[in-house]
């Protein structure tokens, strides 16, 4: 009689113990999802976010090490977040302030203007402050988005946008190696950012994704958190963008 061999589940480490994950936006959605995911992968997670009590929640809710309340648009408070970070940290993602759309007959010039500054100017400044504090081999990764590739009245600012960050995002690689520099383009993901910016068209909007989008389901915070740990971890990329939209812009040059 011969006995079945003994196989185990195998066991894998944490990828990330003993590293320091800092996620600027953090206190919800893809910010707070990428700090859980760090955390379960083993990192101390420092967060910042606008809104201190907010921060405050999330920040229990995944054993943070360090909070900081500020706006990342505030260039000052973000020279002095960083130069009061640990010595040396690993990783850094910014989610960066929400798109604004506008038709252009309504475009308002400062605003768009600021909207453009808060989202090209504050990658610019991230990588600026990260020299010298960020370990050769690790990571800044930026979110940014695939709707600005489509065209239609209101896409103006955020198409230039969309075209500008993976440019910006590649140039940065090469002037701040060996610190690594990517970009996530998201298109829909179910967030409550999204769900202040659709209001009460949210409903509407998951039911026509999982309609018709080729994963059949609505993209969340989780699928891309896992892509960021992937960006972390694999220390070959760099200079690079990384689309996560479950096929949405596929769907969307066959049917448009």
């Amino acid at each position: 009689m011969t006995t079945a061999p003994d196989v185990g589940v195998a066991h894998r480490e944490p990828e990330l113990t003993g590293q320091t994950v800092v996620v600027i936006g953090g206190s919800a959605g893809i910010g707070l999802e990428t700090a859980r995911r760090a955390r379960a992968e083993g990192a101390d997670v420092i967060l910042a976010a606008r809104n201190p009590e907010r921060l405050e929640q999330a920040a229990a809710e995944v054993g943070a090490v360090r909070t900081a309340a500020f706006d990342a648009t505030d260039w000052d408070a973000l020279g002095r977040f960083f130069g009061e970070l640990p010595e040396v940290i690993d990783h850094v993602l910014v989610t960066g302030p929400g798109p604004y759309y506008a038709p252009l007959a309504e475009l308002d010039r400062e605003q768009a203007v600021r909207d453009f500054e808060d989202h090209i100017w504050l990658a610019v400044a991230v990588a600026q402050q990260a020299v010298g504090r960020v370990r050769p081999g690790g990571t800044l990764l930026f979110m940014g988005g695939t709707g600005g590739r489509s065209r239609g009245p209101g896409l103006s600012l955020i198409a230039a946008g969309t075209a500008a960050l993976p440019a910006l995002v590649a140039n940065l690689a090469v002037e701040v190696a060996p610190i690594r520099v990517n970009l996530i383009a998201a298109g829909f993901v179910d967030t409550p950012l999204s769900a202040t910016l659709l209001g009460d068209g949210l409903d509407q909007r998951r039911a026509q994704l999982r309609a018709t989008l080729p994963i059949g389901r609505v993209v969340g915070p989780a699928d891309v958190a896992a892509l960021a740990m992937h960006l972390m971890v694999n220390t070959a990329l760099t200079g690079a963008t990384y689309d996560i939209d479950g096929g949405q812009q596929f769907v969307l040059r066959v049917t448009g």
